[in-house]
């Protein structure tokens, strides 16, 4: 496994084929043979003058030409005396990346003063290589960020259009591009495409520039949309993240004072049940990044979102549809009813635990008790919050700095929980293991710091420092932990399910030394009574928030099931509803206290009076 073949191509083509050893297969994984001899290309034949026929001049020597020859008599070609010798090539891979490599060095050395000539030969070269039918074989072209070369290529080239009379329509069947004169004061400009995507029918797309943004315009300038139906498909091919594009992508030039636009989208497919998100292009990073979009609306058949363009960094856009995201109104109720009880009864369970405090930690088992149910609910409580911030951060402000805040304190919250949990399991057994040691209040609770908080703000601090400087801490479409790129996310699954593993078996721990202790004992003491009934306690809450979790992974393996979806929603929203149910009502001391306190007149009963811990 993993060894590598390289095989040379047939006669009739220049290049080689590379194959990998998996699972004692070979398997190709690059195919740069070829039929093209580029080089030929560029070979100059005869000078373009007047009265000859079109040839191709080298581009590296154009400008060399022009300081010899007067200007009059050497014109910049079309390019289009090539176009048949490409046009009639196969589009295979090793074509495709010669290709691309020529589009690449034209718009580098040609794109000044682009006429509509020049804009139709190019993109009938780009055309060849966009076919649906072809879309398979960019996945074994050699270099993987040919897609994203060939958008950056077509961007800068067509940016440089001329308009004749204010407009400008060129199409082709897989790339059209559109410009207009636009100007302060006018009403909002529209681009409508309707392109084919593949046997099954066209696909539309708009791209809009608001009336408020052409206000901005200190003079008459111009826009250039360039639609590609089938790009967004030729990028996914060398991208490990399983969103696929489900529309158009369409690239904007825009004047540099002009910096949102109003774009919508037709889907591809049109799902039911899966979420759709808006993207943009990152040009320099070479990835889809959610940070330049925000939805404004979404329906089974298209798609509205408000983009950023930027003219170094956004100026491409789609959709991205994940078949991991159910969208489904029952999961967005569940969530946001279980979210507001679980706030709710996580205050509860803190303003319960500040007025019964004195009450039930006089021994010391149950101060430690009460001292990890306290930081469990604290830690939830922050959390929950900290999710529904970093959701409006992320659908409204559009801000990466928030989102990378969010996201720590997000990872780090939820990791508190999962910790002072570990801390409770662990002050079970050593209250059931180590019945004639005693541990100081003061060692517990540094013990207890130490592991709850401690040991989270070290694994978020690190995550964060380890994957943020690559740009790999942030998943795409959330402020939460990357997966895809640099699986970030390993820094709170792996911690979580090991501590779900540990208080399992301290579970089956408790319920084995107390069947024991239980049989030939008539008395017990006050202390073994107090132990049993907080292994009680344990034994109902830590299968509670393991199943969540637990359920959490079901989804990852069965990602379709709404079933397990639904599932996880219910337990996992409902967490805090568990702990103050679990943890404090149904504990027998706790609601003593309460009821001396609460429905007593007395002045220590008031809240204002209660210091809590």
């Amino acid at each position: 496994n993993g060894a590598i073949c390289i095989q040379p191509c047939s006669p009739s083509f220049h290049g080689e084929t590379s194959f990998v050893c998996e699972e004692r297969k070979w398997q190709m994984f690059a195919d740069a043979c070829a039929s093209l001899d580029v080089q030929s290309l560029f070979q100059v034949r005869v000078l373009y003058l007047p009265g000859y026929s079109c040839s191709f001049i080298l581009l590296l020597f154009i400008n060399f030409l022009k300081s010899i020859f007067p200007l009059q008599r050497i014109s910049e070609p079309d390019f289009s005396c090539i176009i048949p010798e490409i046009l009639s090539s196969p589009a295979i891979p090793g074509n495709i990346a010669d290709i691309v490599e020529l589009l690449k060095k034209i718009s580098l050395l040609l794109s000044e003063d682009v006429s509509r000539g020049k804009m139709q030969s190019y993109i009938r070269i780009a055309n060849h290589i966009l076919n649906s039918s072809i879309v398979s074989n960019w996945a074994f072209v050699r270099d993987r960020n040919a897609g994203s070369i060939l958008l950056d290529s077509v961007n800068l080239f067509a940016g440089k259009l001329l308009l004749r009379n204010g407009s400008e329509s060129i199409q082709e069947p897989f790339i059209s591009t559109k410009g207009y004169s636009i100007r302060k004061n006018t009403s909002g400009k529209r681009f409508d495409f309707s392109m084919e995507f593949n046997n099954t029918g066209n696909i539309t797309g708009h791209v809009v520039i608001p009336e408020e943004e052409l206000l901005k315009l200190p003079k008459t300038s111009k826009a250039i949309s360039i639609a590609f139906p089938t790009l967004g498909a030729i990028i996914e091919t060398s991208r490990l993240d399983p969103g696929f594009v489900n529309g158009m992508v369409l690239s904007v030039s825009l004047p540099e004072e002009l910096q949102h636009i109003l774009l919508t989208f037709e889907k591809v497919n049109k799902l039911e049940n899966v979420k759709a998100q808006c993207v943009g292009w990152h040009y320099m990073e070479r990835r889809w990044d959610s940070r330049a979009c925000a939805m404004k609306s979404d329906n089974i058949s298209s798609v509205v979102c408000i983009c950023k363009h930027h003219h170094r960094t956004f100026k491409s856009f789609s959709i991205l549809m994940s078949p991991t995201m159910l969208r489904n109104a029952a999961l967005d109720y569940i969530t946001r009813v279980g979210l507001g009880l679980s706030i709710f009864s996580l205050v509860l369970c803190l303003i319960i635990e500040a007025v019964v405090w004195h009450h039930v930690t006089k021994t010391e088992i149950t101060y430690m008790r009460h001292f990890c149910l306290v930081n469990i609910a604290m830690s939830l409580l922050i959390a929950d919050v900290l999710f529904i911030l970093a959701a409006i951060v992320h659908h409204t402000a559009l801000n990466y700095q928030l989102c990378v805040a969010a996201t720590f304190f997000l990872h780090f919250f939820y990791l508190a929980l999962f910790f002072w949990m570990f801390t409770l399991g662990l002050l079970i057994l050593y209250g059931l293991l180590f019945v004639f040691f005693k541990i100081t209040r003061s060692v517990f609770i540094a013990t207890a710091f130490s592991i709850g908080y401690g040991c989270p703000l070290v694994i978020s601090i690190l995550t964060v420092a380890i994957t943020e400087p690559k740009n790999g801490y942030l998943r795409s479409g959330a402020c939460w932990l990357n997966w895809y790129e640099t699986k970030a996310l390993l820094a709170f699954v792996v911690p979580a399910l090991t501590i779900i593993v540990v208080n399992v078996m301290v579970v089956v721990v408790v319920v084995v030394k107390t069947g024991r202790s239980a049989v030939g004992e008539g008395c017990k003491s006050q202390d073994l009574r107090n132990m049993m009934r907080i292994s009680k306690n344990v034994a109902l809450l830590t299968p509670l928030l393991g199943l969540t979790w637990g359920f959490g992974l079901a989804t990852i393996v069965e990602s379709h099931s709404l079933a397990f979806h639904i599932t996880f929603a219910l337990l996992n929203a409902f967490q805090g509803f568990f702990i103050l149910l679990f943890g404090t009502l149904l504990d027998r001391k706790t609601r003593e206290a309460l009821r001396m306190n609460c429905l007593s007149s007395k002045p220590k009963c008031s809240l204002a009076k209660v210091t809590f811990f």
